[in-house]
């Protein structure tokens, strides 16, 4: 893998920048050189991405550059560069990543919000061309958020947890002692549902793949706060809400399986309960039976957060981001990451992409 990525040379030579401090200074106009991965065309990420070195760049008057810390790879980053996600940055030349976390390295002469050198900073809404080392955009891109939590959180918390707050919120009103199922529950979305409805006092119960290891998944998942843990296969029966016990059967459920995985949502909602499908990872439809519509009067709803955050919602997302690290910090969400050199790429894509099997997610650090 490694070898396919090619390094170009240096484009530009770094330009003069205050000797005296770790990060510049206002009367810096440009930014150092960076280094990115790029892509040309859509294709297999490991086929068309490559690491090349970026010149400078000239901050504007209210231009804020910073310096990458950390930042993931996520499925989306990756239907990206193949060219299957609905929004996409132009080519040639795009820099790939979506979401991570910086350090303010240098402002623009007329920048205006509170921001000084070395405060910690994400894109929010998230904004294309996170995986290089230094970035200069506009000041009222950059969020500053807390920096006592590890910086892995801080580069992912804008599109996982903050899928699974905005799930929980916006579809049923949900009271402490309610329900909710989902399927994929061990993805990190899944694991902070679990997290984040408990700190409400809300139920959860949650199905996981027939796989090896299922029993070790099952109990990492309740050690996270899940009420219930079934695999698909213990679902596969005529009276499946016998195995609820004294849970109330759920008003809302999260899809982001498809195929059978999403039927067994249905089967154990409550009349007139909500499905919301927010991925298809096993890339089979959802199929639903005419009776859960007439007799059941079930809903089904979609969430797509790129969508949400692209509404008037940048300074909601900023409150619900601070919240969510607020949590972190308070030790209640927590999810598996692995933290991998921005040098070592090639070996974090290929994590990413399943070569050395199920792994966490790969998070670059620069």
């Amino acid at each position: 893998m490694a070898s396919a990525l090619r390094l170009l040379p240096t484009m530009a030579t770094r330009l003069r920048f205050s000797r005296r401090h770790p990060f510049s200074t206002a009367a810096s106009l440009f930014s150092p050189p960076s280094k990115a991965v790029l892509y040309d065309e859509h294709g297999p990420p490991y086929q068309v991405l490559r690491v090349a070195d970026v010149p400078p760049v000239e901050l504007g008057e209210r231009d804020v550059c910073v310096k990458m810390l950390a930042a993931p790879i996520n499925p989306s980053d990756i239907n990206r560069v193949q060219g299957v996600y609905p929004v996409r940055p132009p080519l040639p030349a795009a820099v790939a990543g979506y979401e991570g976390v910086a350090q303010v390295h240098a402002l623009g002469p007329a920048v205006t919000r509170p921001l000084s050198p070395g405060d910690w900073v994400i894109p929010s809404p998230p904004s294309f061309g996170t995986w290089q080392t230094y970035i200069v955009k506009p000041e009222d891109v950059w969020h500053k958020v807390r920096a006592d939590v590890p910086l892995e959180y801080a580069a992912t918390v804008t599109v996982n947890p903050l899928t699974a707050l905005r799930m929980l919120r916006d579809f049923v009103e949900l009271n402490p002692g309610d329900a909710i199922v989902q399927n994929g529950a061990t993805s990190i979305v899944g694991q902070c549902v679990i997290q984040l409805a408990k700190v409400k006092g809300i139920r959860t119960i949650n199905i996981i793949r027939n796989r090896p290891g299922s029993e070790e998944a099952k109990e990492k998942l309740k050690q996270l706060g899940a009420d219930e843990v079934f695999t698909e296969s213990q679902l596969d029966v005529k009276n499946v809400k016998s195995l609820l016990g004294a849970l109330p059967e759920p008003a809302l459920g999260f899809n982001c399986v498809g195929g059978n995985a999403a039927s067994l949502i249905l089967k154990l909602l409550r009349q007139g309960g909500t499905m919301v499908t927010y991925g298809g990872m096993s890339k089979k439809p959802v199929t639903v039976s005419t009776s859960s519509f007439i007799f059941k009067d079930l809903s089904l709803r979609g969430f797509w957060l790129q969508k949400w955050m692209n509404s008037d919602k940048a300074e909601d997302c900023r409150t619900m981001i601070d919240y969510l690290l607020a949590l972190v910090q308070e030790g209640k969400l927590k999810y598996e990451m692995e933290l991998t050199p921005f040098g070592e790429f090639g070996l974090a894509l290929d994590k990413s992409l399943g070569k050395h099997g199920s792994q966490p997610k790969q998070v670059l650090r620069f």
